[in-house]
Order: C-alpha cells, then structure tokens, then sequence
C-alpha cells in the first residue's frame, strides 16, 4: 500500500493534508522520516508514526449507532436519508454499511462495518444471534399473548417465528428478543396477537447492549473488547 493512502485511510488527514505533513517531516517509517506518499509500505508489519506516534493500521470499522426513526439502512437511496448521512465524512471510508436492516420508524441499536465476513456470520441464520427489542403497544398484552410469541406465531411465513423471549415491562410493553430478522418481524408477530407497535427500539445486538449515552443519531466506534465480543458471538441459548 502506498504511504499516503495508507495515511488517509488511517484518518490523519485528506490526501492534500497528507502530502503537506509528509513534507513537514511529521511521519516516519521504520523510524526514518518520510516526505514522500509515494512509499510501498507493509501496513501489517512495518512501523509507521505520525508526530512521533505509531500508528496501528485497521482493516476493518466498527460503529455502534443509536438510530433515529426517520432514516433508513441503507448505503445510498435516492428518496431517504440514510444511516450513512449521519456519518463525518473521515468515517464514510472502507465502504461502511449496515450490518441487518432496522424499519425507518425503528430506532436503537445499529451496527455499521466493512467487515463482510462478520456481518454475514451475524446475519446467518444457523448462528441464532439475539436481537432483543423495547416494543410499547397501542393494546394491553396478555399473558396468553405472551406465551403464543414464546412458542412461535403464524406471521404468513411457511414456518412459525422461531420461540421469543418475552419480558413484560408494564401493560402495553415489553422486552421481546428474537433470533430471526424477517422483513417486518416485530410489528407482525404482534399483529399475530391482535396488537400494533406503537413504538419500537432495539436495545441489544448479540452480546452487545445499546451505548444509553448515544442520543439518537450519534453513533462511536466499538471498543477492542466489543469487537472480540462479536467475533466471538454464537448461539447462546
């Protein structure tokens, strides 16, 4: 890879701002400096410093998002504003998309990455991976209800949902988490109980809980141990 893009992508600067730290001698290689961004570099081995500081190089982006209703997952739509709107420019690079799809009135938890191989091992069925939603709800919930959703209901498919756990938070909301992310789950399984979601946000992903701290649309990158945490996410029931 060269030295300036290598730098880019690292967020040091815009290739234009890079080219005039390299000229002020500011990065170094293998603990020489630098003033061209023409320079082959190994990112994976060799030690590259900005101001005296190594940078380590990062294949991937991961970011927790609180979306906000009124946005959609997507990359781009021509109609929508998307998730990615909300992101600062620095960290549109790499390709970043979302891992899954939340509604456009759904808020909560999103997770935003490059990283194909872990968005599909997250994604896949067969891996079970809990998605666990705040559902509030324009009728009371019985307990009837809340038994029929642990079991599995009818939502049109050719099979039951798969069994929910279900905790109630007051008459007319609940915790519901589910392992499936068919199109419109949520609001159609209350649909199955004779109910309509009024609001609807996802609270976890996997292992990983929503950051309260994030408003909606702000969004900040994982932390190492919660990328080692998704990594490591496998059925858990």
């Amino acid at each position: 890879m060269r030295l300036d893009k290598f730098l880019c992508e690292m967020n040091i600067g815009t290739r234009s701002q890079v080219k005039i730290l390299l000229k002020q001698g500011k990065v170094s290689h293998n603990g020489r400096v630098v003033t061209s961004g023409d320079l082959k570099i190994n990112e994976l081995k060799d030690t590259i410093c900005f101001q005296g500081t190594p940078i380590q190089y990062q294949k991937y982006e991961y970011y927790m998002m609180n979306k906000p209703a009124g946005v959609v997952s997507a990359t781009t739509d021509k109609r929508e504003k998307t998730v990615l709107d909300l992101l600062k420019p620095e960290d549109k690079k790499k390709d970043i998309f979302p891992v899954g799809r939340l509604d456009k009135d759904t808020e909560g938890f999103l997770l935003l990455s490059n990283d194909g191989a872990l968005a599909h091992r997250l994604l896949s069925p067969k891996k079970h991976v809990d998605k666990a939603y705040l559902v509030k709800l324009a009728t009371e919930i019985s307990e009837e209800d809340i038994q029929l959703l642990e079991k599995g209901v009818n939502i049109g498919e050719e099979k039951l949902t798969l069994p929910a756990k279900v905790i109630r938070q007051g008459s007319q909301s609940i915790i519901l988490t589910i392992q499936e992310g068919k199109f419109h789950q949520v609001k159609r399984m209350m649909e199955a109980v004779h109910n309509r979601v009024i609001y609807l946000k996802r609270i976890s992903f996997g292992s990983l809980s929503l950051d309260e701290r994030l408003c909606p649309g702000e969004y900040r990158a994982l932390t190492q141990e919660e990328v080692t945490i998704l990594n490591e996410t496998q059925n858990v029931r």
